[in-house]
């Protein structure tokens, strides 16, 4: 069964969510510790975040399937993308340390080779066939995946998280006018806002965020007290109506950016 939408625009923009669905196979769930089926480390509702940007014109790529199925944004090969401890490609405990599975009961290889098969790679074909198609129509393409996490979790990151953070890996993925152009948006709102601290992209970002190849790829974290209650999961329309309010603004910007006269894009 295909659990991956796609809606195709036609601006430049590209966003990705990979980690707001919350399916699990039952022949996995069968598996899991009854605490790890509440699906702590889901990215909630991002996909409703940004439900209303086909409007402006943006393509849109999502998937219904748990992170705890398989994490999209991490590397096939299952390399380690980060100086602090976190999750693989197909993770075994939580955020918090806990583990996922019954004790004995964890996937193993032919099983991670199986859920790459069957998950990993369909969304990232489709990631890259847009990113074709909108590089044909007008010469490059902006992606931006998009992603959310509580904002407290010890084992990740010191302290409260930032409201909204910017990751380009250190200006690596994307034209640096349009890391600005993204960041002074953030910068003159009510939130707080930083660029590549904690969260500097994912595997999407890195991979995708070609400048050279005509890709731009940037990733935005929001702590997710900015949009809902964290404690139980809950949407929460009256915080979340000022954050929608800003990203349509992101995303406006994100369609309007062209590459300069100076930008490495041979493909255009």
């Amino acid at each position: 069964m295909n659990q991956i939408s796609v809606q195709e625009g036609d601006s430049p923009l590209l966003i990705s969510v990979p980690h707001a669905g919350t399916l699990i196979p039952a022949e996995i769930k069968d598996r899991m510790r009854p605490e790890s089926l509440f699906l702590p480390d889901t990215d909630w509702f991002v996909d409703k975040l940004y439900a209303w940007a086909q409007v402006e014109h943006a393509s849109l790529v999502t998937t219904a399937w748990s992170r705890y199925v398989i994490d999209l944004n991490r590397p096939p090969d299952d390399a380690s993308m980060y100086e602090r401890p976190g999750t693989g490609l197909v993770p075994l405990g939580t955020f918090c340390g806990t583990p996922i599975y019954q004790a004995g009961r964890e996937p193993d290889d032919e099983e991670v080779s199986h859920r790459l098969t069957r998950f990993w790679r369909p969304y990232h074909a489709h990631l890259r066939s847009q990113l074709d198609r909108i590089c044909s129509m007008h010469g490059f393409a902006v992606l931006l995946d998009g992603h959310s996490i509580r904002s407290v979790l010890p084992l990740l990151f010191e302290g409260e998280l930032p409201h909204l953070n910017v990751g380009s890996y250190g200006g690596a993925t994307a034209d640096p006018s349009l890391v600005d152009t993204v960041c002074a948006l953030l910068e003159a709102s009510d939130y707080s806002a930083v660029r590549d601290g904690r969260f500097k992209g994912g595997y999407i970002t890195r991979h995708y965020g070609r400048p050279q190849d005509g890709v731009h790829a940037i990733q935005l974290e929001i702590a997710q007290r900015t949009y809902m209650a964290e404690f139980p999961p809950r949407w929460d329309l009256a915080r979340a109506r000022p954050l929608i309010k800003l990203l349509k603004q992101v995303v406006m910007a994100l369609e309007a950016w062209r590459p300069g006269p100076d930008t490495q894009n041979p493909v255009g």
